[in-house]
């Protein structure tokens, strides 16, 4: 199976004011944000990419504007990576969600968690791992399993997706930390996902690409293997 670069938005004009912003239209990047996506050209110049996988919400397709374009890549928007539906939760100030009982849920008992008037953070991550993997059995299918592909989502949509590569309950998807403008990659194999960077702000991504498979490994197949290197990676 191919890799995938989890990219989170880069900083919105909700980030930091305090209030749960959701599916809120018209939602965009702030200066800092379309810096933050002007940089991504650069900073993925090293890393082939086959296709551009986004949330439909502004802010996703304004992060991947300038990179799309330089790559002449069209932009594949995917409803199963938009924002979680928070429901009635939407607009509100989190010094208030902090007061509701559901709050704590969120935090100790995520995956029991559901918004009222929207969806479940369980519901989330089924539609969010489901819509990753079926991009990636496409894109492997018609770009090879070498293939590198990007997808842009929101924090608790990547956390969830991680969650589920790293084989981790998603009651324990609050210790991963996705900060905006953030990478992390995930590569499928046959047997089980290899988890290679989680919230890197701004490291050197070259390494990520995987190599062509010698046609003597993995039984003579000259695929890419799923197994885990006994004793840990030498490095790119």
């Amino acid at each position: 199976m191919s890799t995938v670069i989890l990219l989170r938005h880069g900083k919105s004009t909700a980030n930091g004011s305090g209030v749960l912003a959701g599916r809120t239209p018209k939602v965009g990047l702030d200066d800092t944000g379309r810096a933050q996506a002007a940089a991504l050209v650069e900073r993925l110049a090293p890393v082939p990419l086959a296709e551009l996988v986004v949330s439909p919400m502004l802010r996703c397709r304004q992060t991947v504007a300038k990179l799309a374009e330089a790559r002449g890549l069209k932009k594949i928007k995917e409803p199963g990576l938009s924002e979680v539906d928070y429901g009635e939760w939407t607009g509100r100030a989190l010094k208030d969600l902090f007061k509701e009982p559901l709050w704590k849920v969120v935090q100790a008992h995520p995956s029991a968690a559901v918004f009222p008037g929207g969806e479940g953070l369980a519901e989330m991550q089924a539609r969010s791992v489901a819509a990753v993997r079926a991009h990636d059995a496409r894109i492997t299918a018609k770009h090879g399993e070498n293939a590198v592909w990007l997808l842009c989502s929101h924090g608790d949509v990547i956390k969830s997706i991680l969650a589920d590569a790293l084989g981790q309950h998603l009651d324990s998807f609050q210790r991963i930390v996705v900060d905006p403008a953030s990478v992390s990659v995930v590569r499928y194999t046959e047997t089980r996902p290899f988890v290679l960077r989680v919230n890197d702000n701004g490291g050197d991504l070259a390494g990520i690409a995987p190599p062509e498979p010698k046609a003597e490994a993995n039984g003579g197949r000259g695929k890419q293997s799923s197994d885990a290197v006994v004793g840990g990676t030498t490095g790119a």
